[in-house]
Formats: structure tokens, sequence, C-alpha cells
């Protein structure tokens, strides 16, 4: 079984949801290899997520998945850390991405879309990826931070060379570990340079506000410039474009959301759940658990299958169908695991389910009849980040 989850498979790429159901069948634990297990199940994904035995394990030198790696070496340490070092620092940041706090950005996000779109329309046929879901977030995440317009361009063989670089060590070649490790140097330089700008010149930015107003090191600035970019930009696309797909081969669905645009907000966290971005999150056994009749010693790593138990029956009733309205307040839906929960819960998940909600609403309304014209596009080739590499459509006018 766990052949199928070979992350470089055109089965897993493609369609998953196979792969999940015989997981699941097949029990709670799977050892993936010595050390390591697979987690399918919605419960223990669940469980797993909120309790405080289970961490990352990097700063600790227990992390089975880059053995012998300087965590400072990778991008967004922040991420990376445990509490009680991770909670000081996500409480730094995480008022800037509260719903109230970026309530003020559907303005900007909004106009941002309809430049997109008309741009689509206007041409025809585009690639929605390149087109609309990937600078759509990127222009968002960089005017957060208040990273020049002219410099965005810049960012996209970096961004691209770290989003590959996150999956585990063993799934990638030298040179992208060298391509992760010069862009993450490259990031470094960049916005060393800029806080130093900042500091002399304050904005209204966040940049500004955490390089004047937190006790954060430089170092510690980069690394959350860093993350906020990489994170702020990469799963935000790949939720835009796998939630068109759904919605191009869901044509019910697309037509319930077309005579009520207002559902777009229900529908993102359909898309998170049908097609998660992130679907292989890591943990690690921070000391001895019992855990599913066994006893997983301290160090043990666990890849928790989010995309499986987000398609877990036990938790939604007719899991692989898309349903825009599952999780509407009547329905008593549990929530999807897509942005995880407890201590690591996504800090900004509010900007992205806003910026789904937004675009989803204008597209709807603007350009109902997209036309897919390629029904089985290619997938971007890693475990860390589900979504397709390009997405050609007809925008009719």
């Amino acid at each position: 079984m766990t052949e199928m989850l070979d992350p470089f498979s055109p089965e897993l790429r493609d369609d998953p949801a196979p792969a999940y159901r015989s997981l699941r069948a097949g029990g709670r634990l799977h050892e993936f290899r010595p050390g390591v297990y697979l987690v399918p199940r919605y419960a223990d994904c669940d469980a797993i997520l909120g309790d405080p035995a289970f961490g990352h394990g990097y700063f600790s030198g227990i992390n089975p998945f880059r053995p012998g790696v300087d965590p400072r070496t990778l991008p967004g340490s922040f991420l990376l850390m445990d509490p009680p070092d991770h909670t000081r620092m996500r409480a730094m940041v995480a008022p800037s991405f509260t719903p109230r706090a970026i309530a003020d950005l559907r303005s900007q996000i909004t106009e941002t879309a309809i430049t997109l779109l008309d741009d689509a329309v206007a041409a025809g046929e585009v690639d929605f990826v390149a087109e609309i879901a990937y600078p759509l977030p990127l222009t968002t995440i960089c005017t957060m931070l208040g990273v020049p317009t002219a410099d965005h361009a810049t960012f996209g063989v970096w961004a691209s060379a770290i989003s590959r670089g996150l999956d585990p060590d063993a799934l990638l070649s030298d040179d992208d570990k060298r391509a992760r490790t010069h862009a993450v140097q490259a990031f470094g330089a960049y916005f060393a340079d800029l806080i130093e700008h900042r500091r002399a010149r304050p904005g209204t930015d966040l940049l500004t506000k955490l390089a004047t107003e937190t006790p954060l090191q430089l170092r510690e600035l980069v690394d959350m410039a860093v993350l906020l970019l990489i994170a702020g930009h990469e799963t935000t696309m790949n939720l835009i474009a796998t939630g068109l797909l759904a919605l191009a081969r869901n044509p019910a669905q697309r037509e319930i959301l077309c005579s009520e645009p207002e559902l777009s907000r229900l529908a993102v966290e359909e898309f998170l759940r049908f097609d998660t971005p992130v679907p292989f999150p890591t943990r690690v056994a921070m000391r001895d658990v019992e855990f599913a009749g066994q006893t997983l010693p301290r160090g043990t790593g666990l890849i928790l299958l989010v995309g499986s138990a987000n398609r877990d029956p036990e938790a939604f009733p007719d899991p692989d169908s898309l349903d825009v309205t599952r999780f509407a307040a009547n329905r008593s839906t549990p929530r999807h695991l897509a942005f995880s929960h407890g201590p690591h819960f996504c800090v900004g998940a509010p900007l992205a389910r806003l910026q789904g909600e937004v675009l989803f609403t204008e597209l709807i309304r603007r350009v109902p009849d997209f036309d897919l014209l390629d029904d089985a596009p290619p997938y971007r080739v890693s475990v860390s980040m589900r979504g397709p590499l390009s997405l050609p459509v007809r925008m009719p006018a």
C-alpha cells in the first residue's frame, strides 16, 4: 500500500483518493520506513495536531526528515520551532492576521482580482495558475510586507526553489537542495536590506511594524519575512488553482455557486477539504508516546496524511464528492485540517480565506462560463505542496 504513496507517482498527484481509501481501510498507522509512519485517518491526525507530545523536533535534534541539517539554514525556521519559542514568535505576528486586521485588505484584494480577471478575459485563453492564482496572493503578501512592486517578479524563482525544498531531504536531488540554499540566502539578503531601509524610513507596512515595534533580531525578522511570503503565497495559489479545477469538473456545484455567489466563503472551505494544498505535514514524537496501540519512541516521525483525513467518511459523509454548501452553519460539519490546528494552526488562514472568497466571488460574477482546456493538468512534483503546475482555461467575455 505504501507504494501507492510514492510522492512522485502520477496516481498520487492526479488522483490520490484511491490510495487514501486503501490506507484508511488498512489501519491507523503504516510503517513507511523504519521510525516513520503514515497516519491516514481524520481522528488520529486531528488528535496528533492538537497534542503537545508531538512537534517538529528540529531544534531538539530529533527530526528524522532532515537528519543532520541545521534548521537555521532552512526557510522560515519560525515555522519549524516548537513551544515555547514558537509561541513567542507567533505572538508577534498573529495580531496582523486576525480576521479584523485583514478585513481592510478586502478592497485591495478585490481590485487586484478584478484587474487579473479582466486581463484574462481580454486575452481569451490563459494559464490560470500563471496569470491569476500566482499573482493574486503574491501581490497581496508583498503589499502587506511593503515589498516594492518592481521587486515582485524577482521572487518567482526563489519561491519555487524554496517550495520544492520543503519536501523531506530524502526526496530531493542535490540540485534541489543547492537551489533551496541559494534561495534562502537570496531572500535573506534581500529582506535584510529592506528591513534596514524600513528602520531608517518607516512605512505603514507589516515589515516596518515588526522591525520597529518588536524585539525580534535581524535574523528572526528575516526568517519571519521569508516565511510569511512563502506560506502566504504558495498555499493560497494552490487553493485558488485547485478550487477552479474542482468547479470545472463539477458543473452542478458551479451552478449552485453561480446562483448564489455569496456562497464563495463556504466553497473555499470545501476546496480546502476536497483537494488539500498542504497534504502531508509531518510531526515528531517529542517523548515516548503510546498511540494506536503502539509505543512510539521519542524521535519517531509521523507523516500526517491530512489530504486523506479530509476525505475520511468517518468525518465527512460522501467525502469524495464536492459540496460547496458542506460547511454551512446548519450542517454541523467538523473542521477540515487543511490549516492544521493546535499550536501550529496556520496564522495566515484568515488571509487565505479572504483571498479565496474574493477571487471566486468575482470569477463567478464576471466569468461564470470559464472553460477548462485540459482536464488532466500536470501537478507540481512535490509532496509538501499540492496544486496544478499549469491550468489552461478559456475566459469568454
